[in-house]
């Protein structure tokens, strides 16, 4: 690619905090130009498609996240093209690719390789890097190329959900052909991602929401059904749910979960001796309690964060042969529609994520 023709600016969606007297506490989120840094040697720059939210997003602006870094672009998740590279006959020039979300996790099984290694793009030090910006320069072997059969908004929605939903439901439930697998709260990007992948694995998907046309969207994706975790009797209805399906004795062979707190109580009677319960998230109680009755059940509480590069590589593998399509609940129009995003986060009623197209209206200084 011609050096001339790759642009000396981007304008970047940044992180700046708000003052010491705001209550409640929501730093800024502030659209600015900032120069290109020249391409070192394994280096590429990407032309960025589309980018999408996590709630980590909105929890930086509230500051409720460890490590802000403010000054730093948002975003942990992005796609678009490579349009240069420190290697002019790099083979990734002009291909479609999706930025890897974490840095410090390679390939061991269990946890990252080095304790405190571990970080994830957009809004920390570990690395000083976002994917809501126009450009990105990034390390070549920090992106993967795009599955063929999905467009930037759609592969924009999948690296952080992704991951997260391969270990969680492959990886440490491990879902197979006919178990029958619970996933709370379903409309989130990781929850629907791993109904999707649970699904293609064969396995029977029920699901939680509180809301009823959640529950109806999930079923029309292919879940056997859901109930409303409003109810205080929820686990009785997943019961009745469960006959219908298996018959009397059906149980739930695991539980996927982003609420924690008394999800394990909850779940007790119906998850079968030795089931799993893989918390990936724990956005209702920061805790949950386990007890002997759980231990004499040989039941199993697994933490599950994100994965590691393999897992990455291993599950876009898996989505492209399954010609999984992540679902969408929203698209903006460029990086100034970024506020309608974080309000929409706010609301919690999207159904799927919630994507910005970057578009060409404001063209970077060339």
């Amino acid at each position: 690619m011609m050096a001339s023709r790759i642009p000396e600016s981007t304008r970047a969606l940044v992180i700046k905090k708000c003052s010491a007297e705001a209550t409640p506490v929501y730093h800024h989120a502030v659209l600015e130009t900032r120069p290109l840094q020249q391409l070192k040697q394994g280096e590429v720059l990407v032309k960025m498609g589309a980018v999408s939210f996590n709630h980590r997003d909105l929890w930086i602006r509230l500051g409720q996240y460890p490590g802000i870094n403010f000054g730093s672009a948002f975003g942990a998740d992005g796609a678009g093209t490579v349009i240069a590279s420190a290697d002019s006959n790099d083979a990734l020039l002009n291909k479609r690719v999706f930025l890897t979300p974490m840095r410090g996790w390679e390939s061991k099984p269990d946890a990252p390789e080095t304790e405190g290694s571990f970080g994830i793009l957009g809004g920390g030090r570990n690395p000083p890097l976002g994917t809501f910006s126009e450009y990105v320069v990034v390390e070549r072997n920090q992106v993967i190329r795009s599955p063929d059969h999905l467009d930037d908004i759609q592969v924009s929605a999948w690296p952080l959900g992704g991951l997260t939903a391969w270990r969680a439901a492959i990886v440490n439930a491990e879902a197979s052909k006919d178990q029958n697998i619970l996933i709370t709260g379903i409309g989130g990007g990781v929850a629907l991602l791993a109904m999707q992948l649970c699904l293609a694995r064969g396995a029977n998907v029920y699901v939680t929401s509180g809301s009823e046309e959640k529950i109806r969207k999930a079923t029309a994706l292919g879940a056997k059904g859901g109930v409303n975790y409003k109810l205080k009797d929820w686990p009785s209805h997943l019961v009745a749910l469960l006959a219908k399906n298996g018959g009397k004795s059906a149980k739930i062979d695991a539980v996927l979960d982003s609420g924690g707190g008394d999800i394990i109580t909850r779940v007790n009677s119906i998850l079968k001796q030795g089931g799993k319960v893989v918390v990936y998230g724990m956005t209702a109680n920061p805790q949950i309690k386990f007890s002997m009755r759980e231990v004499l059940k040989n039941q199993r509480l697994i933490g599950s964060t994100m994965g590691s590069l393999k897992d990455l590589t291993d599950a876009t593998t898996f989505m492209s042969e399954h010609r999984i399509v992540p679902v969408v609940s929203h698209v903006l129009e460029g990086l100034e529609a970024a506020e309608e995003g974080f309000e929409l986060m706010k609301r919690g009623d999207q159904f799927g994520k919630i994507v910005i197209r970057i578009n060409d209206k404001a063209k970077a200084k060339l």
